[in-house]
């Protein structure tokens, strides 16, 4: 039987490309976003590839809009098997430039969407004792930068959240899993979308990778769960590593380069931001997986390839960790 996955912000960036990943294997796919157009494309390839798609307009901080994805997916393919949480909302601002209206709507949708999720997947999942929850986190969920507080905020919650909730499965034996994938900088149209005020147009901190990157390592854990998370791409595990071992030097670094390295040259998108509302009501308006930096995103990479493989996982940290370490060096230097 195929398997039924939930994957929300299913219309662009990694939740599109991950659904593409599900259709090749001929899984019933239930596509989440608000907006319809980037949707029903999403529909299409999946359908293309071999899959069964199931479209849902919904915004998933209306927890009972979340429930009534999950009552049709179940009424249209049966029990769900994966449950993938990777919706989320920003703005692209210092913290005293965002308004309470707008961090409470990025808290909304960025961690209480994954709560609203997870709520509804384990209604489902629990009684029959099966099922995996697939939660889509960053490296800035243990390493914040300056102009995303909102964001970070609540990716580090997600963190907090999910680890006190495997907890309570493994207390209770249970046979549903649940997992963290955390992120490097990924290439997908949020940079076009996004709420900004920053003078020039947003960009994420190099290196950057293609959202297929992140929807292999989405799709690994969903095949693996029993790990607490995972990690994707060398700069997410050099992060997180430096971040514990000097902080403080990290904070300085940062306080440095964090404006410039989110901004490109170009002047700031002129057109609607999606916080509030979609911009992809209309096919036409569809973008698809990508946003604008194919020329400098990788498409693969080294540390996700041998993280699969337990022998090699030690050395591939390893690797990360002498990065960390000699970038430490120059932070050190560089702030004393």
């Amino acid at each position: 039987m195929p398997s039924t996955v939930v994957i929300t912000g299913a219309s662009a960036g990694i939740g599109r490309a991950t659904a593409r990943l599900y259709g090749r294997r001929g899984a019933n796919v239930v596509l989440v976003a608000r907006g319809e157009g980037g949707l029903r494309e999403a529909a299409d390839e999946v359908a293309a590839l071999g899959g069964r798609p199931l479209v849902q307009v919904a915004d998933i901080a209306d927890a009972d809009r979340v429930e009534a994805v999950a009552e049709a997916a179940e009424k249209e393919f049966g029990p769900l098997d994966v449950w993938i949480n990777c919706a989320f909302a920003s703005v692209f601002a210092p913290f005293d430039e965002i308004t309470p209206e707008e961090f409470r709507r990025i808290t909304d949708v960025t961690y209480l969407g994954f709560v609203n999720g997870t709520r509804t997947a384990l209604r489902r999942m629990l009684p029959r004792d099966r099922g995996t929850i697939v939660q889509v986190g960053s490296a800035l969920g243990e390493r914040s930068i300056p102009l995303q507080s909102a964001y970070c905020g609540a990716k580090h919650a997600i963190n907090g959240f999910t680890s006190s909730l495997r907890t309570e499965l493994l207390h209770r034996g249970s046979n549903v899993h649940i997992t963290v994938v955390q992120m490097p900088a990924v290439n997908t149209p949020q940079f076009e979308w996004v709420r900004s005020r920053l003078p020039r147009h947003p960009m994420p901190v190099p290196p950057i990778y293609q959202p297929e990157v992140a929807a292999r390592g989405v799709v690994y854990a969903a095949d693996h769960p029993r790990r607490k998370q995972y990690y994707v791409g060398a700069s997410t595990v050099a992060t997180i590593w430096a971040n514990r071992l000097a902080p403080a030097p990290l904070d300085r670094y940062l306080a440095r380069t964090g404006f410039d390295s989110q901004q490109t040259d170009r002047l700031p998108p002129a057109g609607l931001d999606n916080l509030f509302a979609p911009v992809d009501q209309d096919p036409a308006e569809d973008q698809g997986a990508h946003g604008s930096f194919d020329d400098s995103a990788h498409a693969r990479s080294w540390q996700q390839t041998l993280a699969r493989h337990p022998a090699a996982t030690a050395l591939c940290t390893s690797a990360a960790l002498l990065g960390a370490l000699r970038g430490l060096r120059r932070l050190t230097s560089r702030a004393a």
